[in-house]
């Protein structure tokens, strides 16, 4: 059985996202006291007392706001409750209820699903128990005191949510590892319509204002009796356009977003074409050594003839000359063209990135490959290669024993890539080298 759902709720400035974070044993939601600042729902792995969950952060509610962005937190925030086995409401002891508390308070009585009651940002529990009590005009359960920034009550207040889960609940390790893909670009490109078109539902805000996403979010999604989580990041902007704080955390995420991924999806509009920046945002996923996918979004809008998705592909490839491995699609997350191939695309790209070649076989390519183009001398002196061995996959990464590692120049490296890369695909990942003397460990 799939693991409980615990859904975090509340008003603005609650303090959710720092409960979240308190929970989740890391700093993954953005804290800021700014209302309105997660957007999105964020979601952990946690566990208590052997339990495992996932836990889910929402966006402040704020049901009578006449904001188009505070509309969409709404909406996200009911998904997150439909979803949930348990829903966390969090209220603030220092404000006491509110009428928005009581209007969330209404909301979250239709949903029929166990809830717990967290007052929070209390001092002291004993000190607090008191003024909890006129939380009880919520007509929810009993009000539970906690400071989630003190991490003040939080064991109590676990016991209480795990209380509501299924007793047969078992946490079964999947039978095959799920691809992780980080959707990654520039903002505005397309990356949350992409994901809300895969799964038929506004899964992540989607709205015509640049930066919408801000927190890094996981999707799960399951195509041919495979698992999939896509991580929709903040869109990446130049540095000289991060003036807020946000956005800062954002870039951060994003960078953090691709170190955790299998394969990057590389979003590039159609309309604009490959920029500096895309160039910029490709070269952090290659540097980190993923398997990589470019996707240029927004076909559907541009005048094609039987020339254009030629230039298309010649620019990108003059671009990125350092990642010539990742393969092109042309897609269009508005209309859906060509979205379901992504799946064996990125299918193909992480058994790539994952591939293991036994040494025999590998020395066998670089005897061929030395007897076509030998390697090179310097100064009377002969560059001798031993053998070639592969240590590590994700990406595929190979020593090479020579002489004299100073003989073994950048263009005979990219020699022998080209050859191991004729001889096995690894279409969609980069392969690394380590050049090793013969008496180097």
């Amino acid at each position: 059985m799939p693991k409980p759902i615990v859904a975090i709720v509340g008003r603005p400035n609650v303090g959710k996202s720092t409960l979240f974070n308190r929970l989740a044993g890391a700093r993954i939601s953005i804290v800021e006291d700014t209302p309105g600042v997660t957007r999105d729902r964020v979601y952990a792995e946690a566990e208590w007392l052997n339990r495992k969950f996932t836990l889910i952060d929402t966006g402040g509610l704020d049901p009578d706001s006449e904001d188009e962005m505070f509309r969409h937190i709404v909406y996200q925030a009911e998904i997150a409750m439909e979803t949930a086995d348990v829903i966390l409401f969090v209220v603030d002891i220092k404000t006491g209820p509110t009428d928005l508390d009581k209007q969330v308070a209404t909301i979250l009585r239709r949903t029929k699903k166990p809830i717990v009651l967290a007052v929070n940002k209390a001092d002291s529990i004993k000190k607090e128990e008191a003024n909890a009590y006129e939380f009880y005009e919520l007509g929810l359960s009993t009000p539970m005191v906690i400071s989630g920034g003190q991490a003040l009550g939080l064991g109590d207040l676990l016991d209480e949510v795990i209380s509501y889960f299924p007793s047969n609940e078992g946490n079964v390790d999947e039978d095959e590892e799920t691809i992780k893909i980080a959707v990654v670009g520039k903002p505005n490109v397309g990356k949350s319509s992409l994901i809300n078109k895969i799964l038929g539902e506004k899964r992540v805000i989607v709205s015509d204002i640049p930066g919408t996403t801000r927190d890094a979010i996981d999707t799960y999604y399951t195509h041919e009796d495979r698992d999939f989580m896509f991580i929709d990041t903040a869109g990446i902007r130049r540095k000289s356009k991060v003036k807020e704080n946000i956005e800062r955390y954002s870039v951060i995420r994003s960078v953090a977003a691709v170190e955790r991924c299998d394969v990057c999806v590389l979003m590039i509009s159609a309309e604009e074409g490959i920029t500096d920046q895309d160039t910029k945002i490709a070269g952090i996923a290659h540097e980190a050594g993923k398997a990589s996918i470019i996707a240029v979004n927004k076909w559907d809008a541009i005048e094609k003839d039987d020339k254009t998705i030629n230039k298309y592909k010649k620019d990108i490839h003059f671009e990125l000359k350092y990642m010539p491995y990742a393969p092109i699609m042309f897609i269009s997350a508005l209309t859906g063209q060509r979205v379901q191939n992504l799946f064996s695309t990125v299918r193909a790209a992480y058994e790539n990135s994952a591939m293991r070649i036994q040494t025999g076989v590998l020395n066998d390519v670089l005897i061929d490959a030395m007897a076509t183009y030998p390697p090179p001398a310097e100064k009377g002196r002969q560059l001798k290669i031993y053998y070639i061995t592969q240590v590590s996959v994700k990406p595929p990464t190979f020593v090479i024993f020579v002489n004299e590692p100073e003989l073994f120049h950048f263009s005979y490296k990219r020699f022998l890539e080209n050859r191991l890369r004729e001889a096995f695909g690894f279409e969609g990942t980069p392969i690394r080298f380590m050049v090793r003397g013969r008496d180097e460990k």
